[in-house]
This record gives C-alpha cells, sequence and structure tokens, in this order.
C-alpha cells in the first residue's frame, strides 16, 4: 500500500492509496514533501458523516513560509489562526474524491464570545478545500461548531464540532 498525497496549508499530508495509481518516483517526493513539510501533520484531524470524511486543521498562521501565506493570501501573524477544512467522498477503491460543500464555522471560546469564521474556497487541480483566518489570543481554547453539505447529497447539513487550544508565540 502506498500513499496518496492531499493539500494541507500549502504543504500536503498523505493518506493510503492502492500502489497501481502512484509510481514510485512520485511516492519518493511526496515522502519527503511530507518530511520536510513546515506544517505538523499531527494536527489534521477528520470527521466520518458516512459517505463522506470531512478533514480539517487548524494552524497559527506565523507558522506558514512566507511563500504558502502569500500564495494562500494569508497574514503571518502570531496572533491569527487558519482553518483548513476539505471534503472527501468515500469510494470502494480507497481513492476518496474532493468535492464542494456549503459549508459554516461558528467559533466559541471559553467566555461565550461568538464569531463566524469566513471560508473561501480553494481549487487546485484534484483538490477542493475551504480556508479561513481568525483572531486568537494566547491560551484560547476554542470549540468549532461545523455544518457541512457535500454538493452530492441533499436535505439536511451534517454537523460536528471540535475544540483546539491556540498558543501565541
Amino acid at each position: 500500500m502506498l500513499f496518496q498525497l492531499i493539500p494541507l496549508f500549502g504543504g500536503w499530508t498523505a493518506r493510503t492509496a492502492p500502489a497501481a495509481r502512484l509510481g514510485p518516483g512520485l511516492v519518493l517526493i511526496g515522502l519527503l514533501l511530507i518530511a520536510f513539510s513546515p506544517v505538523s501533520i499531527q494536527a489534521q484531524q477528520a470527521e466520518d458523516l458516512g459517505t463522506h470524511w470531512v478533514h480539517f486543521s487548524t494552524i497559527n498562521t506565523s507558522q506558514l513560509t512566507p511563500q504558502v501565506a502569500s500564495a494562500i493570501g494569508v497574514q503571518r501573524s502570531a496572533s491569527r489562526a487558519l482553518l483548513n477544512i476539505a471534503v472527501l467522498r468515500k469510494s470502494a477503491d480507497g481513492m476518496d474524491l474532493p468535492v464542494r460543500a456549503q459549508i459554516r464555522v461558528q467559533a466559541v471560546n471559553l467566555a461565550g464570545q461568538r464569531r463566524e469564521v469566513e471560508l473561501r474556497e480553494v481549487v487546485e487541480q484534484d483538490a477542493v478545500y475551504y480556508l479561513g483566518s481568525f483572531r486568537i489570543h494566547n491560551e484560547e481554547r476554542m470549540t468549532f461548531r461545523v455544518s457541512v453539505l457535500p454538493e452530492d447529497l441533499s436535505g439536511a447539513p451534517r454537523e460536528f464540532s471540535f475544540q483546539q487550544q491556540f498558543f501565541v508565540y
């Protein structure tokens, strides 16, 4: 089993993929990108919606390289964070496919202050993901309430939440 690369904040993260889909050169390049990525892959999490996966991660924007921040149009700052969300439709062969989605995110801190995280869609080759930046304070713990409706599903949006603590340095 080899790895399929998916974009994560201008770097890459990997998931398993059938060997027939990837050549050995691509695997080597992918592993090098992962090894030298400025982003911690451990920060990525996923929510299983049954027919879809929602991958999400947050990072302090000061951890982005100037080139990545410029490429995605985000201000580098110790007091700002970036949320990245990607929605993938599960497939029987394990090569999940990116899909567009309607996504709403509300962030709430421990003081009960609420803020909507404005997301913008980014489409790159075979990837679709959503980015949003927001202000943070040192040691601030936030609960993110996420509402997702993949374009290939009808009905009510799927909802989940996650928590993240941020450190300003």
